[in-house]
């Protein structure tokens, strides 16, 4: 059988610029065909910046790697053109079981809400989401966009000289050079490109190890995350079973610290670990093994002049809770249409220091995350590990003790509490529709709020006229007017009016609240808008 992770999806071949007298000259230099790369680059060339990705691969991850997708980054790809197809094939799920030792304390829905167009979470292995990814953007390039892909093409020199990046590529046909007026390094944990230019993480690594395994077998185990403290198929330690499309099961097993990783991988030392789990007369295959140390660490700055890192480049987090390409996805949305208009001429350059500013803070909220569940799954002392277990026996029937058991807190999206681009307010309006929080999503009639709002700055207003669109610094801001009256969208009314009978809120292109208002001023929005691409002004009055 042939697998997606060994057909070479971008082949190296020979490019105009390995010919050029000159070195050739890009807008937009993106290092890493990984999904945080393929996203970037996509998002841009939606936006007509011309983009040229370069990796040193030629053909997807092996490995499911990153598996568990959540509600917020299944909208970014909608946004991105590419949403269903990785709906349509990953397996959907909301509910999550926690089990101490031989038996299940409890079980938790982490979407309890009617109305909204995805799931909490797809697991899906992530060879899928690369390959979706470049197919959207080979449609892209059939669509006359400005992207480009080159395999075999690996990064070896950095160096930034006033208004450019200068790069070194080093091919199967030899080096060549070229330069960026923006360089942007979705390379991974390891980034040569930070290694490059001499950075690197701050943060902690735990003194654990955990054993990633695929397998392939027909299982009736049901559609939910079900995670194990010291269950008997793995004393002391702690285990994690996801279901993947294609029956693809994925598996983690901690190990602890001191082990042998390369015998450890070996399947004959697996398999007996998943024996001891699924039982001995479960059939199964070996698709993949891996071993991963919890990190949680940062780049101090993701933004270097005209140097800016995304994803796991940037920041690295343990597995559990699906925080990496979930942050990473959403380090994009904010990252792409701040340098579309930089490039645009439309907001100064510092716009993209709150691209620091906002996803710094994300990160800071992952890595608080990443640490408690690190702390609660490997208990540091005798007496943690006693306060750990009397917390999960008293969960089983005591509800106010579940929400300090720490399975590994799921992604959900940050809010850009106190970021220099949020605007005005309105206290008479739920406080999750906040300025700086993500949009939530609504059913309207057959379509779906956030499909309406797009990729640009957006006016919504909710029983109130609007103009059809209004130009403020040479920003075109479209309108969408909808009614809640006779009872029509109720969620809609229950997620943005709260006790406000109308609202105009401005929308941000990563479709984060930017304003909000109890009726409609031009003034008031023009400021808004001007707050929210870096560009502050006096108080207008309200």
């Amino acid at each position: 059988m042939t697998h997606i992770f060994e057909i070479p999806l971008y082949p190296y071949e020979r490019s105009v610029d390995q010919d050029s007298a000159e070195p050739a000259h890009h807008q937009v230099v993106v290092v890493g065909a990984g999904p945080i790369g393929l996203a970037t680059a996509i998002d841009l060339a939606q936006q007509d910046v011309p983009v040229l990705v370069l990796d040193e691969n030629d053909r997807v991850s092996w490995g499911s790697r990153a598996v568990c997708y959540a509600k917020r980054p299944l909208e970014i790809l909608d946004r991105l053109g590419c949403g269903d197809k990785f709906v349509e094939k990953g397996v959907q799920w909301n509910m999550g079981k926690v089990f101490f030792e031989d038996r299940q304390v409890y079980s938790f829905d982490l979407l309890p809400e009617e109305g909204h167009k995805r799931p909490a979470f797809i697991n899906l292995q992530q060879y899928y989401l690369e390959q979706y990814l470049v197919e959207r953007l080979r449609d892209l390039q059939a669509e006359g966009k400005p992207i480009e892909l080159r395999g075999k093409s690996r990064v070896t020199k950095v160096a930034q000289s006033g208004e450019r990046v200068d790069l070194t590529v080093e091919t199967p046909e030899g080096p060549y050079t070229l330069s960026a007026d923006w360089l942007i390094p979705c390379d991974g944990a390891a980034s040569p490109i930070r290694a490059l230019l001499g950075l690197d993480f701050v943060g902690r690594v735990f003194e654990d190890n955990f054993l990633i395994a695929d397998v392939v077998m027909q299982a009736d185990f049901p559609t939910e995350r079900w995670f194990w403290f010291d269950p008997p198929f793995n004393k002391g330690q702690s285990a994690l079973l996801h279901k993947q499309p294609d029956n693809v099961w994925r598996i983690d097993l901690q190990l602890g610290w001191d082990i042998d990783r390369e015998k450890e991988k070996q399947p004959e030392n697996v398999i007996p670990r998943l024996k001891a789990m699924l039982g001995e007369d479960v059939d199964f295959e070996l698709e993949w093994v891996s071993i991963y140390t919890f990190q949680c660490r940062r780049m101090e700055k993701f933004r270097h002049g005209r140097v800016l890192f995304a994803g796991d480049a940037a920041h690295q987090v343990s597995p559990f809770g699906a925080r990496g390409a979930n942050s990473g996805l959403q380090d994009t949305d904010n990252l792409c249409w701040k340098l579309k208009l930089v490039i645009d001429g439309k907001a100064p350059a510092a716009l993209l220091d709150t691209y620091d500013d906002e996803r710094i803070l994300a990160a800071d909220e992952n890595i608080l995350n990443s640490s408690r569940a690190t702390d609660f799954i490997t208990p540091k002392s005798a007496m943690s590990r006693t306060f750990r277990d009397a917390v999960l026996q008293l969960s089983e029937k005591a509800a106010f003790a579940r929400p300090l058991v720490n399975s590994g807190r799921l992604s959900v999206p940050s809010t850009y509490d106190g970021s220099q681009l949020n605007g005005a307010d309105c206290e008479k309006m739920p406080r999750r529709s906040r300025p700086g929080s993500p949009a939530s999503d609504a059913p309207l009639g057959e379509a779906w709020l956030l499909d309406q709002l797009g990729n640009n700055f957006q006016l919504l207003g909710i029983n109130v006229d609007l103009p059809a669109s209004i130009e403020i610094e040479g920003i075109s801001v479209a309108s969408l007017c909808l009614t809640t009256a006779a009872g029509e969208q109720s969620l809609l009314a229950e997620r943005y009016l709260g006790e406000a009978a109308q609202a105009v809120y401005l929308i941000r292109p990563d479709q984060h609240i930017a304003a909000r208002f109890e009726s409609y001023s031009e003034a008031a929005i023009t400021q808004a808008l001007r707050t929210a691409i870096g560009q502050r002004v006096k108080e207008v009055a309200q």
